[in-house]
C-alpha cells in the first residue's frame, strides 16, 4: 500500500501568481505592475493596518477562536454569532466544510473551471469530484448542475460572481435552482466577490437564502485589502456551524488577522474609496478591450476574463505582457487554456496595461 493516497500522488499545487519583484529582475524591469491575483490595488484599509500594529504587543497570548470576529459580523448582518463562523481565509473555511460534511462515498458537484484553490481541497479529499460545463458565454449552468444531482451528491459549490470568469447567477436562476436541490445537500455559496456585485438588482445576496443547506462564504481579501493577512467568514444554520466548530484549527483565525478584520469591517470610507476606483479600473479596462477587438466576459468582479483565439495566442500574448511589465494569470489550470484573467489596477495601472496591450496584440499580428 503506497504511503501517500492516488487521489493526492495526483494533485499539482496551487501555483500563486508570479511576483512584481521576481519579474523586475528576470527581464531587467524599472516598473511591474502585477494584474494577476485580484488583489486591492489600494493596498489594505489603513484602519486594519492601525488595528494590527495596536495588537502587535499582545502575540504571546493565544487568539479566541474568532470569536470577537464572529460577535461583530452578528451584530453588522444583524443574526446570531451561533450562524457565524470565521476562518484563515475563505478557503480555509472550505477546507472545515469538506473535512465535516463529505464521507466517503459521498460526491461533490460543481462546474468545470470553478476556482481553483476550491479544486485542489475537493480532490483532497479523495471524494467523487463531477462537473457540469459552462454554458457558451462562460457562467454557470444551474440547470444542468440540477440535473446531474444523483443520491450520492453532498456538496454542490457554487461561486458568485465566479471566479476566473466574473459572471454571476441572478435571483431568478437561483430561486429556480433551489427547487430542484434536496434538503441533505449542502450548497455552498462562495461570495469572494460579493462586494462589487451586490449593488446590480439581479443579484441574490446570499443572506436573503437563509436556508438549513445553505453555507455563505466571504473573504477580507478582496475589497478590504487584506489577502496577505487571511481572513475569511461564513454564515449558515447554527447546526452546520457547531459541527464546523468541532473540525476548524482551535486557534484559527490569528490575532492579527482578526483585529484587521473587524477594523476593516468599519472602515466604511476604505471600502467605497475600493468599489469607486474599481469602477474606473473597469471602465478603462472595458474601453481598451473594446478599442483593440479583444473578446472579453462581462465581469461582475475585480477583474475582467478575456478570451483569445486559440491558447498559443494567449500564451504569446501573457509573455509578450511579461517581457513590458505587466503580470496577468492564464487560465490554463482552470480548464480555460484559450482565456486570460486581468486584474483591476489603479487608473495609471490600466493605462499603464493598455499601452503593453497594444504592443502585445501588435506584436502578435505580426507572427
Amino acid at each position: 500500500m503506497p504511503l501517500v493516497p492516488d487521489y493526492i500522488a495526483s494533485l499539482r499545487p496551487y501555483e500563486a501568481g508570479r511576483q512584481a519583484a521576481d519579474v523586475a529582475r528576470a527581464y531587467g524591469l524599472s516598473r511591474v505592475v502585477k494584474l494577476a491575483s485580484n488583489e486591492n490595488p489600494l493596498g489594505p484599509s489603513p484602519a486594519a493596518l492601525e488595528a494590527i500594529r495596536d495588537n502587535v504587543a499582545h502575540l504571546n497570548i493565544y487568539p479566541d477562536g474568532g470569536l470577537a470576529l464572529r460577535q461583530t459580523l452578528a451584530r453588522e448582518y444583524d443574526t446570531r454569532v451561533e450562524n457565524v463562523i470565521a476562518g484563515s481565509g475563505s478557503e480555509a473555511i472550505i477546507s472545515n466544510i469538506i473535512r465535516t460534511f463529505l464521507c466517503d462515498d459521498d460526491e461533490i458537484l460543481t462546474t468545470e473551471a470553478a476556482f481553483i484553490g476550491f479544486q485542489l481541497l475537493a480532490k483532497s479529499r479523495g471524494a467523487h469530484y463531477r462537473t457540469v460545463p459552462l454554458t457558451s458565454d462562460y457562467a454557470y449552468d444551474l440547470e444542468a448542475i440540477a440535473r446531474a444531482i444523483t443520491p450520492r451528491t453532498k456538496i454542490i459549490y457554487l461561486a458568485n460572481p465566479n471566479n476566473p470568469t466574473g459572471t454571476f447567477f441572478s435571483k431568478q436562476q437561483f430561486d429556480a435552482f433551489y427547487r430542484h436541490v434536496p434538503e441533505r445537500v449542502l450548497i455552498m455559496l462562495d461570495e469572494a466577490y460579493f462586494e462589487y456585485a451586490k449593488d446590480n438588482p439581479r443579484y441574490p445576496d446570499s443572506m436573503d437564502y437563509r436556508y438549513d443547506n445553505v453555507i455563505t462564504l466571504r473573504t477580507f481579501s478582496k475589497v478590504y485589502g487584506l489577502a496577505g493577512v487571511r481572513i475569511g467568514y461564513g454564515f449558515a444554520h447554527e447546526e452546520l456551524i457547531a459541527n464546523l466548530l468541532k473540525v476548524k484549527l482551535p486557534f484559527e483565525p490569528g490575532t492579527l488577522a482578526q483585529a484587521a478584520g473587524i477594523a476593516a469591517l468599519h472602515d466604511r470610507a476604505f471600502f467605497h474609496r475600493s468599489l469607486e476606483a474599481n469602477a474606473r479600473g473597469v471602465a478603462i479596462l472595458r474601453r481598451t478591450l473594446t478599442e483593440q477587438k479583444i473578446r472579453f466576459i462581462e465581469s461582475q468582479a475585480n477583474f475582467v476574463m478575456t478570451v483569445w483565439p486559440s491558447e498559443e495566442e494567449a500564451r504569446h500574448v501573457t509573455q509578450a505582457l511579461l517581457e513590458q511589465g505587466v503580470i496577468v494569470r492564464p487560465l490554463t489550470s482552470w480548464g480555460l487554456p484559450r482565456c486570460v484573467r486581468i486584474t483591476v489596477g489603479t487608473e495609471d495601472e490600466m493605462l499603464f496595461l493598455a499601452v503593453a496591450l497594444r504592443n502585445a496584440v501588435a506584436a502578435e499580428m505580426v507572427l
